[in-house]
């Protein structure tokens, strides 16, 4: 079944098993996992996450497909993550829209040339993607720190929004939009975050990610996942539930974990922000 759009998700991490497992009921409202991470564990982990996912909705959110890249995609790590989604019953399943492979796993997600050889490229993989597990997905934008240098060949350059409305398109897939990605590459990037929502399209965005980001300097942000969401970007969030609605969305969290507690008063404000959101829209409905 799929998630209510008014849904606040935590990210599953093996340091949380414990206290996520003892959670009162209702504390959120789903848990997030990387299949990579979870696939073939068995033993304690694996009756865990079994747990979990029998009591809580799960949702996947992939990191090593590497959409982006030039090496062939690995056909058995997909048969195995069309066996994880279904047994756990997984609705919405996610990818970063970045390479992460050359010669080996490059345990980093790199940035895609914004061109239209590139579109081509990576829809195509997307759409292979999709007819083997037998489900739509939806792709990430990622931070970024530098430009990818365009690929050999005639290509025409994209800025980053162009290039993700096209993958989207070309690939006919869904739009997981990390709020604090845009806000990270807005600053380092020198472009308009709002501006860069406002031209993403509403249908197809299927979810959210919001997270913490480390201030290296007033023009250099680095997204980090380690630190508690900043107000610029609780701010960005809530507009962009004014302008595009209310979406599942996930807190993520990914080290320096605080206690749940401190997490669950993140989930709070997203679900805070939800509230006022639909509200909003509600009143809105009724002067028109």
């Amino acid at each position: 079944m799929p998630l209510p759009d008014a849904s606040a998700g935590l990210g599953l991490r093996r340091a949380l098993l414990e206290e996520l497992r003892s959670a009162a009921e209702g504390a959120f409202d789903f848990l997030e996992c990387a299949p990579d991470n979870w696939i073939g564990v068995g033993g304690r982990l694996g009756e865990a996450l079994d747990e979990l996912s029998a009591r809580h909705p799960l949702t996947c959110h992939g990191l090593s497909l590497s959409l982006g890249g030039t090496r062939p995609l690995d056909e058995v790590f997909l048969a195995r993550t069309r066996r994880f989604l279904d047994r756990h019953r997984v609705e919405l399943y996610s990818e970063h829209l970045s390479s992460c492979t050359d010669d080996g796993h490059l345990y980093d997600l790199m940035p895609v040339p914004f061109t239209d050889e590139a579109v081509r490229h990576v829809s195509a993989r997307i759409r292979h993607v999709q007819d083997v597990l037998g489900r739509r997905i939806a792709v990430e934008n990622v931070s970024y720190y530098a430009a990818h240098p365009p690929l050999d060949g005639p290509s025409t350059a994209l800025d980053e929004a162009g290039f993700v409305l096209a993958v989207l398109e070309e690939a006919d897939c869904d739009l997981l939009l990390d709020v604090n990605n845009v806000y990270v590459n807005a600053i380092n990037h020198g472009y308009d975050a709002h501006a860069f929502i406002a031209r993403m399209p509403t249908r197809r965005i299927a979810s959210y990610h919001v997270a913490g980001h480390y201030d290296e300097a007033e023009d250099l942000k680095v997204d980090t996942h380690g630190a508690p969401v900043k107000g610029a970007v609780w701010d960005l969030l809530a507009g962009t539930y004014r302008l595009h609605g209310v979406r599942p969305t996930l807190l993520e969290r990914d080290f320096n974990l605080p206690p749940l507690a401190g997490l669950l008063d993140e989930v709070a404000c997203i679900r805070q922000l939800q509230a006022a959101a639909v509200a909003d829209g509600h009143r809105a409905s009724a002067r028109g």
